[in-house]
C-alpha cells in the first residue's frame, strides 16, 4: 500500500490527474499493490474564497507524503505569478525537491519536428538543479531617487558607468543567481547515478565563458564530481550551444545536467522534439524527502470541463511516479500502454484523434491490464 498526496489544482488539473489515478490503479492491479489517494483543495478558488495559498497546515500534512501527484496550476481570475509563485514554488522549496527531472523520449507513434530522427534517436533525460541559480528570487527594481540598500549592486553600477545609481539611473533592476557547491555536487551525483543506469554519458551545461563566477563554480564542481565516476563519459556544452546540438543530432546526448534557469527553457525544447507539450512529463525529486510529479504542461483554463485534455504527460508523470517508489516493473508498463494507445490512435484532438480526456485515459488503463 503505497500512500500518495493528489492536488488537481486549477483548470484541466483535476481532470487529467482523474485519468492518471485511474491508469495508475490499472497497474497496481497488475502488479499487485495498492495506493490510497489522499486529495488536497489547493488553488485558484481555495485562494479567490479564503485568500490562502498553501498554508503550514498544508505543508505538515504533505510532509507525511512520499509522493504528490500534481495537476496544474493558473486560473485567469488570478494575477500571473501569485498561484505559480504561492503554490507550484513553494512546493518544491519547501520540500527540498532539487532535482528537476525531464525524460526527452519520442515515442513510437509520435511524430516530431525533426526531420528524419525516429524515436532510437530521442531519449535522454535532463536533470535540471531546482531550487538555485536566479529562482532564488533574490532581486528588486528602483527609479531614480529611489535609494537601494543593496550596496554591491550601487557600488559596482557607480564603478562601470560612473554614475550615480540613485540620481542619475532612470531605473534599474536586478536578479541575482545563487549557485553553492553543496547545491551543485547534489543534483550532479544525482545525474552521475542516473547516467550509470543508462548508456554512462553525462552532458554538463553552464555559460561559464561569460557567466564565469556563477557556473564556473558549477564547472569545477562538475569536474571534481566526475572523478568518482570513471565509467562515465563527460562533456560541456555551453547553453546556447546544447540548443543547437538538441534539434540537430538529439541522438548525442544520453543525460544531460543544468543549472536552473537554463534547464527551465532547454526542458521546453526538448518537449517539442518529443511532440508536444502534451507529451511531456516531470518529476520535482528529493530522493529523502516529499517528491511531486506533474505534466509540465499548464491549467488550459478555457477546456475546463470539456473532455478535450490530453492527459498522457500527466499518466506519463505517474509513471515517474511509480519508478520513484520502487514500482519498476509498473512503471515502464505505463510508457508502453501510452504507446499502444498512440499506435492505436486512441488520443486526444491536440494528437490528431478523436476521443475525449476520459476516454483516453481509460484506454490506457486497459492497456496495462491487459498488458
Amino acid at each position: 500500500m503505497y500512500k500518495v498526496a493528489a492536488i488537481g489544482g486549477d483548470g484541466i488539473g483535476p481532470e487529467i490527474v482523474a485519468e492518471g489515478k485511474k491508469v495508475l490503479e490499472a497497474a497496481g492491479e497488475r502488479y499487485r499493490f495498492d495506493i490510497d489517494w489522499t486529495d488536497f483543495d489547493i488553488g485558484a478558488d481555495r485562494y479567490l474564497a479564503t485568500k490562502k495559498l498553501l498554508t503550514e497546515d498544508d505543508l505538515a500534512e504533505l510532509k507525511k507524503f512520499k509522493a504528490i501527484y500534481f495537476g496544474a496550476i493558473g486560473d485567469p481570475r488570478v494575477p500571473p505569478g501569485i498561484l505559480e509563485k504561492g503554490i507550484l514554488l513553494a512546493l518544491r522549496f519547501s520540500f527540498d525537491q532539487y532535482v528537476n527531472l525531464r525524460p526527452i523520449r519520442l515515442l513510437e507513434g509520435v511524430e516530431t519536428p525533426l526531420a528524419n530522427k525516429t524515436p532510437k534517436d530521442i531519449d535522454f533525460v535532463v536533470v535540471r538543479e531546482n531550487t538555485e541559480d536566479f529562482y532564488v528570487g533574490i532581486g528588486s527594481r528602483f527609479k531614480k531617487h529611489q535609494k537601494t540598500e543593496l550596496a554591491v549592486v550601487r557600488d559596482l553600477y557607480n564603478v562601470k558607468f560612473g554614475l550615480d545609481i540613485e540620481t542619475d539611473a532612470e531605473e534599474l533592476a536586478y536578479q541575482i543567481g545563487v549557485v553553492t557547491r553543496e547545491g551543485s555536487r547534489r543534483v550532479q551525483t544525482y545525474a552521475f547515478d542516473l547516467a550509470t543506469k543508462r548508456r554512462k554519458k553525462l552532458t554538463s551545461v553552464d555559460k561559464a565563458n561569460v557567466l564565469s563566477d556563477v557556473y564556473g563554480l558549477w564547472r569545477d564542481v562538475f569536474t571534481e564530481t566526475a572523478k568518482k565516476y570513471p565509467e562515465v563519459v563527460t562533456d560541456f556544452n555551453f547553453v546556447d550551444a546544447v540548443t543547437m546540438w538538441f534539434v540537430k543530432n538529439p541522438e548525442w546526448f544520453d543525460v544531460v545536467v543544468t543549472p536552473n534557469m537554463f534547464g527551465d527553457i532547454i526542458t521546453d525544447l526538448g518537449a517539442m522534439i518529443q511532440g508536444g507539450l502534451g507529451l511531456a512529463p516531470g518529476g520535482n525529486i528529493n530522493p529523502k524527502g516529499t517528491s511531486m510529479f506533474e505534466p509540465i504542461h499548464g491549467s488550459a483554463p478555457k477546456y475546463k470541463g470539456m473532455d478535450v485534455a490530453n492527459p498522457i504527460a500527466t499518466v506519463w508523470a505517474g509513471s515517474l511516479l511509480l519508478d520513484h517508489l520502487g514500482e519498476h516493473a509498473a512503471a515502464a508498463a505505463v510508457v508502453s500502454a501510452i504507446e499502444r494507445s498512440i499506435k492505436d490512435g486512441m488520443v486526444t484532438k491536440d494528437l490528431g484523434g478523436t476521443v475525449g480526456t476520459k476516454k483516453a485515459g481509460s484506454y490506457i488503463a486497459d492497456c496495462v491490464r491487459r498488458g
